[in-house]
C-alpha cells in the first residue's frame, strides 16, 4: 500500500519511466486502485491469484501494486514460455485473473485455454481476442483510495531445468519491501532505480519494482538490455541504484574505451548482483571502473542467505558474504554430515521459523529441499575459517572426470579473463576413458575470428592459470549460448548441443 502513500505525498514525482510511457506517483496509484474494483466487480476475491504475463512497462508496475492491496496471490509469468508451458503456470497457481501483454498474444490465448479457473482477462498495451483491453477496463472506475486494502502475497515459480516449475509459496510479508529498500538506503526524492532485467524474475520483481516503490523511488524501465543503452539511460536520468547479473558486467567491460568515456555515469552510488557466480576479475574490473559501490547476495524466491559490501568483499575477493548467525548456513558432505572449514559441500540455508517456503501442491517436494531447519539451493561451497561463505559452482553442473572433481564456474572465470572472450559456459562431456572431459563453448567478442589457433591459445591461457587437469580438452565456439535473460545459463541445453543431441 505504500504507492498511495506516496501518491499523496507528492504525486507528481514520476513512478515509472518507459519507452512505451511513463507514471507519476498519482497515476499509478490511482490506476492500481482501479484495477481492484474492475477485478472485484468481476468476481475476484482476495485470496484469489493473478497471473501477470507483461514486459517492462508502467502496467507491470499497477498490476502488482493492485494485487498488494487486493490480497492477491501474485504470480508472474516468463513470456518467453510457449503457451503450453505458461498455461501450466497459470493453472497450477489457480489463477482466477490474467493480466497478459498484447505483445505475447499467441502464448497468452493458449495459456488461457488450460487455465479453467480465469474468470477476468485484461489485455495490456492492445488487443488479445478474448480479453478486455486495460484502458477500457479501467476507465469506468473511480482512482481514489480503496477503503479496505488487504495484504496481498507473490507466487513465483522456478525455473524448471528439471522437471515441471514449482510455485513457491510464502505467507504475506508486508515487510519484505522495506527491508530490500533499507539495504539500498534508498531516499525517495534523491534516487532514481535503473531496471535492467525483465520483472518477472524475482529479483527485478523485488530490487527493481517492490522496493523502489515502497520508498517512492522512480523507476527507469529498460525493455530489453543493451551495454550502451544502460549508460545512456544512467546518464540521461542521472541514475543512483540498479541491479544487474555478471554477465551485464563483463559486456559493460567489453566496451570500447571511448564508449565508457562517452557517458557521465558518475551518479551511480549502489549496484547490486546475484542469480550467478561473478568470477572475481569481472567484479574487481567492474569496481575500478565506478569505484567500490557494488553489493552482491546469495539468495533465491525459497529464502535469503548472505550478503557482501563493497569494502568487504575486496578483503575477501569472491565471497558472498559472512554467515551471520553462524548457523545460518550449513556446509553438508554428501553423507549429511558437517564438514570442516574450508571444505567444499552442499550448501544449506536456515529457513525462519514464522516465514516457511512450501513448493505450491508439492508437500514431497518440499520435504525433500528441507533437513530440519535447513533448506538447500543445490549449490556447492565452502565456509573459511573466518567465517566467510564462497561458492563454486551448482551440484547439477559438476564434472568429474577421471574420479576428479571440476567445477566448471572457476573454469569460466579463466577464460572471461582472455579479452577475445565474450561469454562462456564449461559443461562435461562423456568420455570413455575418463568419464567426463571438459568442452568449453566460447562466443567470442564481437569482431574476433573463431579459428583453431585462438582455440589452442584460449586453451594454453587456461592452463597459466589454474590446474591441468581443470582446462578445456576442447574449446567449441557458438554465435550464442542458451543463457536465460536472469543471467544463469541453461547448462543442459548447452550439453545438449555439445552431444548433438539438441540445437
Amino acid at each position: 500500500m505504500l504507492p498511495a502513500f506516496w501518491a499523496e505525498e507528492d504525486g507528481d514525482i514520476p513512478a515509472v519511466i518507459s519507452q512505451v510511457g511513463n507514471r507519476t506517483r498519482a497515476e499509478a496509484n490511482a490506476n492500481a486502485n482501479r484495477l481492484v474494483r474492475a477485478l472485484r466487480a468481476r468476481g475476484v476475491q482476495a485470496g484469489d491469484g493473478l497471473a501477470l504475463m507483461c514486459s517492462n512497462r508502467p502496467e507491470f508496475f499497477e498490476a502488482v501494486a493492485a494485487a498488494k492491496r487486493a490480497g492477491l496471490r501474485l504470480t508472474t509469468v516468463n513470456w518467453h514460455l510457449t503457451g503450453d508451458e505458461a498455461g501450466y503456470i497459470i493453472d497450477d497457481c489457480e489463477a482466477t485473473t490474467f493480466v497478459a501483454d498484447a505483445r505475447f498474444a499467441h502464448v497468452a490465448r493458449r495459456a488461457a485455454e488450460l487455465a479453467p479457473r480465469l474468470r477476468a482477462f485484461v489485455a495490456v498495451g492492445g488487443a488479445i481476442d478474448g480479453f478486455e483491453e486495460w484502458v477500457s477496463t479501467l476507465a469506468p472506475e473511480p482512482g481514489v483510495d480503496i477503503d479496505d486494502p488487504i495484504v496481498g502475497s507473490t507466487m513465483l515459480y522456478t525455473s524448471g531445468t528439471t522437471g515441471r516449475p514449482k510455485g513457491v509459496r510464502r505467507p504475506p510479508d508486508p515487510r519484505s519491501a522495506l527491508d530490500v529498500a533499507k539495504l539500498t538506503q534508498y531516499r525517495g526524492g534523491r534516487h532514481v532505480h535503473l531496471c535492467t532485467g525483465p520483472l518477472y524474475h524475482a529479483a527485478p520483481l523485488s530490487f527493481s519494482l517492490t522496493a523502489p516503490a515502497a520508498m517512492g523511488v522512480p523507476v527507469v524501465m529498460m525493455d530489453g538490455w543493451a551495454a550502451e543503452r544502460t549508460l545512456a539511460l544512467t546518464e540521461e536520468h542521472r541514475v543512483t541504484h540498479t541491479h544487474m547479473v555478471p554477465t551485464m558486467f563483463h559486456r559493460l567491460l567489453s566496451l570500447p574505451d571511448d564508449v565508457k568515456a562517452r557517458y557521465d555515469i558518475s551518479s551511480l552510488v549502489f549496484i547490486i548482483h546475484g542469480a550467478a557466480p561473478c568470477p572475481v576479475d569481472v567484479k574487481q574490473r567492474l569496481m575500478e571502473w565506478l569505484g567500490p559501490i557494488v553489493w552482491e547476495y546469495y539468495a533465491a524466491t525459497e529464502g535469503a542467505g548472505t550478503l557482501v559490501g563493497p569494502d568487504e568483499w575486496l578483503r575477501k575477493p569472491g565471497t558472498v558474504g559472512r554467515v551471520d548467525p553462524p548457523d545460518h548456513v550449513r556446509i553438508l558432505d554428501a553423507a549429511g554430515s558437517a564438514t570442516r572449514a574450508g571444505e567444499i559441500g552442499t550448501v544449506y540455508l536456515r529457513a525462519p521459523d514464522d516465514d516457511r517456503f512450501e513448493y505450491f501442491k508439492s508437500p514431497d517436494k518440499t520435504e525433500g529441499a528441507y533437513r530440519d531447519t535447513h533448506f538447500t539451493l543445490g549449490d556447492v561451497g565452502y565456509v573459511d575459517d573466518d567465517g566467510y561463505l564462497f561458492l563454486t559452482d551448482r551440484s547439477a553442473h559438476l564434472i568429474i572426470s577421471g574420479g576428479v572433481n571440476i567445477y566448471p564456474a572457476e573454469v569460466e572465470a579463466a577464460l572471461l579473463a582472455h579479452p577475445a572472450v565474450g561469454d562462456v559456459g564449461v559443461v562435461g562431456r562423456p568420455d570413455d576413458e575418463w568419464g567426463e572431459i571438459v568442452v568449453a563453448a566460447v562466443e567470442p567478442q564481437a569482431g574476433v575470428e573463431p579459428t583453431d589457433t585462438l582455440a589452442a591459445e584460449l586453451v594454453e591461457w587456461c592452463r597459466d592459470r589454474i590446474a591441468h587437469y581443470k582446462c578445456p580438452r576442447h574449446v567449441i565456439f557458438v554465435e550464442a549460448l542458451p543463457r536465460h535473460d536472469n543471467g544463469k545459463l541453461y547448462k543442459h541445453q548447452l550439453r545438449a548441443q555439445l552431444r548433438g543431441e539438441g540445437s
